[in-house]
């Protein structure tokens, strides 16, 4: 049985006991976490939401939250000397473990 859910202006497909990396939530590590955004639910027969599906939900638990590697941003103005800017960026993530799909 797998699961499509909606977090963080994404869309993630799910099947229990997968971990995956998501935007940020403002959870602590070991949180439950519920996602009743679903979208979709499949396995035997896919059962699709307008939006989403009702009564569906996705139970997660939070194992960590931390950031990316960091990325290089450099952008440059051409043939002129004095318009360069170098950036970092670390995006903020938070990992889940999929526990349970209750559809």
């Amino acid at each position: 049985m797998y699961a499509v859910i909606e977090t963080g202006g994404k869309q993630y497909q799910v099947r229990e006991g997968d971990e995956i990396f998501i935007e940020k939530l403002p959870v602590d590590a070991d949180d439950t976490v519920i996602f009743d955004k679903v979208v979709a639910v499949g396995g035997d027969s896919i059962n699709v939401g307008a939006p989403y599906v009702a009564g569906a939900s996705v139970e997660a638990k939070v194992i960590k939250n931390g950031k990316s590697k960091k990325i290089t941003v450099f952008t440059y103005k051409p043939k002129k000397g004095s318009s360069h800017r170098k950036q970092g960026h670390r995006q903020p993530y938070t990992k889940v473990r999929i526990d349970a799909i209750k559809a």
